[in-house]
């Protein structure tokens, strides 16, 4: 293990450290942080972004996770702002079969989305980038570091999916037991995916009636704080088809291309991530050369959300 990786576990009290009772809200109108939308063709098929805050690069390129969309990353965008220091060159990504980009039945592994996006880069003049991801995004986000290793300045995960969602998408029974929130979710996607917009719409559902912000508490350490455009977020982005694909690619991918890593990577997860496994830090720790990580506690598997002062800081700093 190199000497510049560590790990910090941050025992400040999350929301008392970002000054707030309620979590960040998500913004769904993209001009209000300085954003506009565009649709760019790729090879996966047409790719929805948002764009905007250009300061002459390189691209900041933010990837949510399964069951996100480019809203996931409007605290730390808003939070950038409040503290002056604004994220600029934004390409926010809508991941195909996510947010308002189509499905794709093209993509079969994980470097056919980093493909798409290394093209959606390079529609919008960029050559160079910092990358952001969040969960499967995260590992997106390091596949990009691998693929482009030249163009990418850094990466930064956000609850990045690591070495228990791995196995427990591999191997179900004895990854399921170590991550048993996960697979209860591996299981309800995979059957509603075959129902397709009628799964969507139980979803959506569950939400008219007040179920779904309970059953999503295992997300959040504070899920009483949790601000209600997340769990509304959240009836419009889970979606059981694009899971159960996302489980797919993720099945294949092979962690030991990110020893090919070679730009700075810092990653923020909360300490009650419930799809966090033990052995998450030192896969990552262990394979990438330039790599630290800070634990929050009071911090679920969205800390961009319920941390964005503390989150932002540390991929920052």
């Amino acid at each position: 293990m190199s000497a510049t990786n560590s790990l910090l576990v941050e025992r400040m009290v999350t929301g008392q450290a970002d000054g707030r009772r309620q979590s960040a809200e998500l913004v769904t109108d993209p001009g209000l942080l300085g954003l506009r939308r565009l649709v760019v063709p790729t090879s996966v098929g047409y790719v929805v972004v948002h764009v905007g805050r250009e300061a002459g690069g390189p691209a900041t390129i933010l990837l949510h996770g399964a069951a996100g969309s480019w809203t996931t990353w409007s605290p730390l965008l808003a939070e950038s702002d409040r503290v002056g220091r604004p994220l600029t060159d934004v390409v926010a990504v809508d991941l195909p079969g996510w947010g308002e980009s189509a499905a794709s039945a093209s993509i079969d592994e994980v470097g056919d989305l980093t493909d798409a996006i290394v093209e959606i880069a390079a529609a919008l003049g960029y050559r160079h980038w910092s990358v952001l991801g969040h969960s499967l995004g995260g590992l997106v986000a390091l596949d990009l570091a691998v693929r482009a290793p030249h163009a990418t300045v850094s990466v930064g995960l956000v609850s990045p999916s690591g070495a228990g969602v791995l196995d427990a998408i591999r191997r179900p029974l004895r990854g399921g037991r170590r991550l048993p929130g996960l697979a209860g979710m591996l299981v309800a996607m995979r059957a509603l995916a075959p129902f397709g917009a009628a799964g969507r719409a139980l979803i959506r559902g569950l939400h008219r009636v007040g179920l779904l912000a309970p059953l999503s508490r295992p997300l959040f350490a504070r899920p009483a704080s949790i601000h209600p455009s997340v769990i509304d977020a959240l009836s419009h982005e889970i979606r059981p088809g694009a899971f159960a694909q996302a489980a797919r690619i993720a099945k294949r991918y092979r962690t030991e291309a990110w020893s090919a890593v070679r730009c700075p990577v810092r990653s923020v997860r909360g300490a009650d991530d419930v799809f966090a496994g033990e052995r998450d830090w030192a896969l990552f720790a262990g394979l990438i050369a330039d790599y630290r990580e800070l634990r929050l506690e009071n911090a679920g598997h969205f800390a961009g959300i319920e941390a964005p002062t503390a989150t932002l800081a540390f991929l920052r700093g």
